[in-house]
């Protein structure tokens, strides 16, 4: 269990920095090994539902992912990164508003720092893929103010997978006059449409998806803050950046007949030594806590 002072809790930590000058951004993460390359460049990480689906169980993220293995990797993300903001993708949390309460529960007490609730029914999909449907608005409405009634500090972000234009305005406006703590449109098309979410949400923190091949525009977090977006996840940089590097050098160890490339000629290129002083620094993060809360 998550222990911390109501100045430490994570929840409270990660609105405070959506609050500060700027676009916080959240690198997604789909492993340990990833999320320790992230955590040398950045101070947040999105724990991607896409990312995770892949990587835990080499599916498309169409609704496969199994709370009881989401929570478990949120757990040993937090023993190796505990000061780092974690944002965690519950997709539809899990169908039921009973489930969705319970993993809740559960993340704050591991020291989740927040959460994302979807709009989604089922079969669902990527944010950014077609062929998306949307819940009744007041059924997940509810199941989103059981959520907000059962975190005591967990940031939730309330998001809405709407397609059409007017139910998108309509969605992002019921959602900013929830007690979520954020708001998300995920698949925006356009700058002008992130201008128009931003007037319908008001003075709540917007939250904007970018992902690489999506149908969002790549903007800058320059670019961004001046939009008027708090805070921005980017789901899949290391799932997309490993696929590539893992392609060339497997295609390059078959050319070479499976001689393995020489260091000194090829650049900078990862080794034991490399791979073990990253993962020796998640044991130096951890022991550091333990010294501090003992």
């Amino acid at each position: 269990m998550f222990h911390g002072s109501t100045t430490t809790l994570p929840g409270r930590r990660l609105r405070a920095e959506i609050a500060s000058p700027g676009t916080t951004p959240l690198i997604g993460v789909y492993d340990m090994y990833s999320a320790s390359i992230a955590a040398e460049h950045y101070d947040g990480m999105f724990v991607s539902g896409f990312g995770f689906a892949a990587s835990h169980y080499g599916l498309p993220d169409i609704g496969f992912i199994a709370w009881p293995d989401m929570v478990g990797f949120v757990e040993r993300l937090r023993g190796a990164f505990p000061r780092h903001h974690l944002l965690v993708d519950i997709d539809d949390g899990y169908v039921d508003p009973e489930v969705a309460c319970h993993v809740v529960r559960r993340l704050e007490r591991i020291g989740a720092s927040g959460v994302i609730l979807e709009d989604q029914k089922r079969p669902r999909r990527c944010g950014h893929a077609d062929g998306k449907q949307v819940l009744p608005l007041d059924e997940y409405l509810a199941k989103l103010d059981a959520v907000l009634a059962n975190r005591t500090d967990l940031l939730v972000v309330a998001r809405t997978d709407a397609t059409e234009e007017r139910e998108i305005l309509h969605r992002a406006r019921a959602l900013a006059e929830t007690e979520a703590d954020v708001v998300l449109v995920d698949g925006v098309r356009s700058e002008e449409w992130i201008r128009r979410i931003r007037r319908e949400v008001g003075d709540r923190p917007l939250l904007f998806n970018q992902i690489e091949g999506g149908k969002s525009p790549r903007l800058s977090l320059s670019e961004l803050a001046g939009l008027g977006v708090d805070v921005a996840i980017y789901s899949t940089p290391c799932l997309f950046a490993a696929h590539r590097a893992m392609e060339e050098a497997l295609a390059g160890l078959k050319v070479a007949d499976g001689r393995l490339p020489a260091t000194a000629t090829e650049g900078r290129r990862v080794g034991v030594r490399e791979s073990t002083e990253l993962l020796e620094r998640n044991l130096t993060r951890s022991r550091e806590l333990l010294a501090v809360s003992g």
